[in-house]
């Protein structure tokens, strides 16, 4: 159960979210989280950076703007992911804004995001969409939990 003093606590809360169906859940319980202590969410996406393997497979395959199709296409998924999570927040009476980190890796991304908009929490899910991570707590979780500043509250 929150403290009285829960509006005190946070003010505004940091949501991260990769479109998955486990960052749904987070991006809900912070959305509720907010209702409940009066805080601003801002929901944070990170694409991350583009890899020369990746580039090589494009370009082999007859790409001729492999940079810009790429950045294209990250920007495109997360316009995708934020709308989406703006929409599932959408008749909470929660003040959302949105934030896309691009060319980050997802931890830094997140932390970053975090300090720039002043944020007091982050909640994020335990694990992303990583293949075999996500049988335990996520290497990116686990990354910001170790490095943050600020509480982070971690949604299996």
């Amino acid at each position: 159960m929150i403290a009285t003093k829960g509006a005190e606590m946070y003010k505004h809360i940091l949501i991260a979210t990769d479109g998955s169906e486990l960052a749904a859940k987070g991006l809900a319980h912070g959305g509720q989280l907010a209702k409940h202590v009066g805080a601003k969410v801002t929901i944070v996406t990170v694409t991350e950076p583009w890899s020369a393997l990746e580039m090589a497979t494009l370009a082999h395959s007859g790409h001729s703007d492999i940079i810009q199709d790429f950045e294209k296409a990250a920007r495109e998924q997360a316009t995708r992911i934020l709308d989406a999570a703006v929409k599932a927040l959408e008749g909470t009476g929660v003040e959302v804004g949105t934030v896309h980190i691009a060319d980050s890796h997802p931890a830094e991304g997140i932390l970053r995001a975090a300090k720039e908009k002043g944020c007091d929490l982050i909640v994020m899910a335990s694990h992303g969409r990583r293949g075999i991570r996500r049988l335990v707590l996520g290497s990116q979780t686990t990354e910001v939990v170790a490095h943050s500043e600020i509480p982070v509250l971690v949604i299996r």
